[in-house]
């Protein structure tokens, strides 16, 4: 008798340990995993560009040209250190990104859609205005040649800013600089001289330094190295939308959708507690877990969210609570036919999963589907539902199932009415 009793306070005891451990992690760590979620520019401000590729009758679009321009824009994008920035391919020739956050559109916009054309010629001419003009026969190196690693640096001697440069092939530099060994060299920037230095000495390691009036301040160099960094962009980027969403904007979103999605989940909390007593209290402790869990999924994969993926956060909560309503309608069909609680429980939970199993995976095809064929705001949208589908099956099958068993085994409360049930029914 006493090993019984034991055994019934042990597992309300395990009840009460999830319930602690739930409702301790949600309130220790939740708003610290809420700090780490990035946010889409709807809720954060910044910019969103939207980019046409363009192709000529020389060099038409082909799939990997397209997918080389794409990632071409990250590689720029990822220069500017936005975090968590959006890039994605809409159609088969536009790309749209979009930057959360307060910096310089302008510049931005400069380092996405151009490229640093810079060109190293042997010999130029001034032409009757005074311009500059290359020898397309001389040419030297291009750009291309470069590594990835230019940056803004002092000269030691001078003081001056510099950009440094690192060939890809230091062979290739060095003969250049023996060839070219006390002579000028032309260096042009976008089709401009940009400098015309002498060779003063033969260079081995493949590393240099360019310089210029265009370069006089850290900022420029800053820039142009950036620019050299990433590199060419395979098709020119025609510019043909930007929109501007204010810090104040994203702000105000952001702090309505949570006051809707909070009314929205108290409702919730409130009806299943009315409605299935102390059944409903175990499935608020399940949703409090899945909100948890969400957060956790969303921080760690640095999932953008956006306005419409927090609408899906929500009907992901709804679609949790449904799983717990078709399973307490089947233990109180059960309860209603005269078995017992644990019965009841044991059987209701089985005849429901099938139908929970089903009703989830079809909203999860439809957000697979979504997301295959969506663009923008309608695949973050798919995203947040997919995870949302994963997590409520694990919170409200899994630990709703787990704590709903310990709980009725436990026999602290063994009522029908505890779970939702009218007075008048007889159990076994």
């Amino acid at each position: 008798m006493k090993k019984k009793r034991h055994r019934k306070w042990g597992r309300f005891l395990a009840f009460l340990a999830i319930v602690v451990v739930v409702v301790g992690l949600t309130a220790g760590t939740g708003q610290r995993l809420w700090k780490n979620i990035p946010l889409g520019l709807d809720l954060k401000g910044g910019f969103e560009l939207l980019y046409q590729i363009q192709s000529s009758p020389d060099k038409p679009l082909t799939p990997d040209g397209v997918k080389a321009a794409v990632q071409a824009v990250e590689l720029r994008v990822n220069s500017l250190g936005v975090a968590s920035p959006v890039i994605e391919l809409e159609g088969s020739d536009q790309i749209r990104v979009q930057l959360a956050g307060t910096f310089d559109q302008q510049q931005a916009e400069r380092i996405i859609g151009q490229t640093a054309d810079l060109k190293i010629y042997g010999n130029a001419t001034q032409d009757k205005n005074g311009q500059w003009v290359p020898d397309a026969k001389t040419l030297l190196a291009t750009g291309a040649d470069l590594k990835s690693n230019s940056k803004w640096a002092q000269d030691p001697t001078t003081g001056s800013n510099v950009v440094t440069l690192e060939f890809k092939d230091p062979k290739k530099w060095q003969d250049i600089t023996t060839k070219y060994l006390q002579k000028p060299i032309y260096v042009f920037l976008n089709g401009q001289l940009l400098t015309a230095p002498t060779i003063q000495s033969v260079m081995s390691d493949g590393r240099s330094e360019i310089y210029g009036p265009t370069l006089n301040t850290p900022e420029a160099c800053i820039e142009l190295a950036k620019e050299l960094n990433a590199g060419a962009l395979p098709y020119p980027l025609k510019l043909i939308s930007s929109t501007n969403v204010g810090p104040s904007l994203g702000f105000a979103s952001l702090k309505a959708t949570l006051w809707a999605g909070a009314a929205a989940i108290i409702l919730i909390f409130l009806f299943m507690l009315v409605l299935y007593r102390m059944a409903g209290f175990i499935a608020d402790i399940a949703l409090v877990a899945y909100l948890y869990l969400v957060l956790v999924t969303f921080a760690g994969m640095h999932v953008v969210l956006t306005l419409p993926g927090l609408a899906a956060l929500v009907l992901g909560v709804g679609m949790a609570v449904d799983a717990n309503i078709i399973t307490y309608e089947r233990i109180k069909d059960e309860m209603r036919n005269g078995k017992s609680l644990q019965s009841s429980v044991i059987a209701g939970n089985k005849r429901a999963l099938r139908t929970i199993i089903d009703s989830n995976a079809t909203t999860f095809i439809a957000g697979a589907v979504m997301y295959w064929f969506g663009q923008g705001d309608i695949r973050g949208f798919a995203v947040a539902l997919m995870i949302s589908i994963i997590v409520s099956m694990l919170t409200a099958v899994l630990l709703s199932r787990a704590m709903l068993l310990l709980f009725t085994k436990s026999g602290v409360a063994d009522r029908p009415w505890w779970y939702g049930v009218g007075k008048g029914v007889v159990q076994s």
